[in-house]
């Protein structure tokens, strides 16, 4: 059957389009014309990007892309099949036991996506009768996963150890998953890893962390929130997760642990199971990025340099109020509203910046916010630059309108 209009699902797809475009949710892609850099061509234009996951600058390290040429040279481009039927190479191997290494863990496991690998984890070590317990502002992939496992989902107020224990002593004693991002991706903030290892110990829950945003950017050497916290003890955080997309400046993720999880995810996950091997020179890429993690820690200087240059200027010209408070690279200035996000990042723009512009549902209702992602590559100059537009932003907007401390600027 159909409507005048047409099809019913046509008429669906109409509808949901009505909607987005109505609450100012509409999303639209940014096509850029060369790589992944400090300065960068988007849409033509030539904008200096406060919009990237790439935190030490490596998406484009010479090294890097030279470790890409030649590893396509010597293993071609596609993989070919799956890790379990002819996808995996020794370029997978040699990364697994580097990444295995650099986290102290036992073993480690190769994903294609982050989003792929949370999927995987929940719905191999959970199940019906199982409880998931997440943190509220948990990545969407982690809620995804703990939905596909069909286990019970609960969700504790953000960073809230005592709530986590209340829900936690309120489940029956059985399979127990704890799971938190270390740094929150949309906020920049720190998950309390120490306290949630030690509440996980004591109800005898398995805490699980997704590092997508630490590995590389804490730590001494990179290795991560868990470092970052004092948590050095493997067994006080059985699952980790990183992604390779972010710090690390390539593609993949992996989760890594003891040899007995790490088997059971390679005989259970099914997003690891049905799906093509990361190509092999990507690994071989990745494993370069790895080293000048571990050996340039001047990246790491320098981007926590730039974090605190970005707050001060931020402080100093009246926006600390709407600043989350943050020592990532992830800097979040709610504006409330969804329309004033959307302008302040049109009115960036046009002075030549590009900063995300985050709205719902990716974050609350309410909280639409502009996320400032800082690279170890900005320079002190280009972050006052910054700065300086915010300032004029901020000074345009004050005569008619006034700040909200609970919801971002008024419109």
């Amino acid at each position: 059957m159909q409507t005048q209009a047409g099809p019913y699902w046509q008429k669906r797809l109409q509808d949901r389009l009505a909607a987005v475009d109505a609450a100012g949710l509409r999303r639209v892609r940014r096509v850029l014309s060369g790589p992944q850099q400090v300065m960068v061509q988007v849409d033509g234009r030539a904008l200096l990007n406060f919009s990237s996951n790439d935190y030490l600058g490596l998406a484009s390290h010479p090294e890097v892309v030279a470790a890409l040429r030649d590893a396509a040279t010597r293993y071609g481009v596609g993989s070919g099949a799956a890790h379990l039927v002819s996808g995996h190479s020794a370029a997978h191997e040699a990364l697994e036991q580097a990444l295995a290494d650099f986290t102290g863990r036992e073993r480690a496991l190769l994903f294609s996506t982050g989003y792929m690998a949370n999927l995987g984890i929940l719905s191999a070590l959970a199940g019906r009768g199982d409880w998931i317990l997440q943190d509220r502002l948990n990545h969407a992939s982690l809620l995804d996963g703990a939905l596909l496992s069909r286990a019970r989902l609960i969700r504790y107020p953000h960073l809230d150890v005592a709530a986590l224990d209340r829900r936690l002593c309120a489940c029956p004693v059985a399979n127990r998953l704890v799971v938190t991002d270390g740094v929150f991706s949309m906020d920049g903030d720190l998950a309390p890893l120490p306290e949630l290892a030690r509440l996980a110990r004591r109800r005898e829950a398995c805490l699980i962390v997704d590092d997508a945003h630490g590995l590389g950017v804490l730590g001494t050497n990179g290795e991560g929130s868990l470092q970052h916290g004092g948590v050095s003890d493997p067994a006080a955080v059985p699952v980790l997760m990183g992604t390779l997309g972010k710090a690390l400046g390539t593609f993949g993720a992996f989760v890594a642990g003891s040899v007995d999880l790490i088997d059971c995810l390679l005989q259970t996950a099914r997003t690891f199971v049905y799906t093509t091997a990361l190509p092999p020179a990507l690994a071989m890429a990745t494993l370069t990025s790895l080293r000048l993690v571990r050996e340039e820690a001047w990246r790491r200087t320098r981007l926590l340099q730039q974090v605190t240059r970005l707050r001060a200027g931020l402080t100093a010209c009246g926006w600390h109020g709407l600043l989350l408070p943050s020592i990532t690279p992830i800097q979040a200035l709610i504006l409330g509203s969804n329309r004033r996000a959307a302008e302040a990042g049109q009115q960036l723009a046009r002075a030549g910046f590009w900063v995300g512009v985050i709205r719902p549902p990716t974050v609350p209702e309410g909280t639409a916010r502009l996320r400032i992602a800082l690279s170890a590559l900005h320079t002190e100059d280009q972050v006052d630059a910054l700065v300086a537009a915010l300032d004029a932003l901020l000074t345009q907007w004050m005569p008619e309108d006034r700040f909200n401390p609970a919801g971002g600027i008024a419109c």
